[in-house]
């Protein structure tokens, strides 16, 4: 009986609300088209599609070695952060894999972000990037080395193959269909419903807390307020020491970590060009060096008063 009465009390709301949108037509045409012209507009943002951002390229260190590309994408569906001190929603495809003959296995994947996210990151791109490769991590069990490089496209990343693994449909509508002029309030009703509930009646439920791989349905869209922070890059001083004669013959790199207690916390990792260091969900700063070096040469020493990390290394001798 209750139920009866609940549906009941929501028609006599429907048909208040076209009768609003009839007597708005006939007493305010304007006002009318103008509120009409909004609801389209919303609805079409919503269904509009996923757009590439950037591609990464990474290396899979475990459990099965191979290419890993990432599709780093702005789509106006995921959500915002709420504010800045909240998790950042992510919404990701499946991994696909292949093999590719000059390059051996590879895998692809899709994250896409609010579009204000990556605007607002758009001066710290590595911000970002550190969080697609974290996300992947922890999605589907992956070792990531934590050097990347941007690269112009990811293979098997055309609009087609980048649309299905992240779930998206083509509006069917077409323009001519989605104008509001000589329209009734009832036609134009339906199509802002249709607008605004055609994708998401096809799409799964949203999924709120990040779950091991194994557990996740396959081809499962997966929108989640993930527990991931961006890290900060933290403040550094990199100076070249040159001996009597001006040469240079060793760099030293001073970081501060006031957030850091013990060595023990920081992934260090340092080759010929670059110095990476990394304190999980805290800090990352990937540097390239000025002068190419001789890694076993390295020592490192975290200071527990001062918070702070000096790391020397000596510049290889060509």
């Amino acid at each position: 009986m209750s139920s009866t009465g609940s549906t009941e009390d929501v028609l006599e709301q429907v048909n208040q609300f076209w009768s609003m949108l009839d007597d708005l037509s006939e007493n305010d045409p304007a006002s009318y088209r103008k509120f009409i012209d909004k609801q389209m507009k919303e609805g079409a943002e919503f269904s509009a599609p996923p757009e590439l951002h950037s591609c990464l390229c990474t290396e899979i260190e475990g459990p099965t070695k191979g290419s890993l590309y990432i599709n780093i994408c702005s789509w106006k569906r995921v959500p915002a952060p709420q504010d800045p001190s909240r998790p950042v929603p992510v919404c990701a495809g499946k991994l696909e894999r292949d093999i590719n003959e000059g390059q051996g296995c590879y895998t692809v994947m899709d994250v896409a972000f609010n579009p204000a996210v990556l605007q607002e990151c758009e001066t710290a791109k590595h911000k970002i990037f550190t969080l697609a490769l974290r996300f992947a991590e922890h999605q589907h069990g992956l070792r990531l080395s934590q050097r990347y490089s941007t690269v112009n496209c990811c293979p098997k990343s055309g609009l087609d193959d980048l649309y299905r693994r992240l779930g998206f449909n083509k509006w069917p509508y077409n323009s001519k269909q989605l104008h509001a002029a000589s329209q009734s309030p009832a036609g134009l009703l339906q199509q802002i419903s249709f607008l605004r509930s055609e994708t998401q009646d096809r799409e799964p439920a949203a999924q709120i807390t990040p779950r091991p791989a194994e557990h996740k349905k396959k081809d499962l869209i997966q929108v989640i307020s993930s527990t991931f922070v961006l890290p900060q890059k933290p403040e550094y001083q990199l100076e070249v020491k040159t001996d009597t004669v001006g040469v240079a013959c060793s760099l030293e790199l001073t970081v501060e970590l006031p957030k850091v207690s013990s060595m023990s916390e920081l992934e260090l990792s340092i080759s010929k060009d670059d110095i990476l260091l990394e304190v999980e969900d805290v800090y990352y700063l990937l540097l390239k060096l000025p002068k190419l070096v001789n890694e076993d040469t390295t020592s490192a020493v975290f200071n527990k008063k001062k918070k702070n990390l000096t790391l020397k290394v000596d510049v290889l001798k060509l």
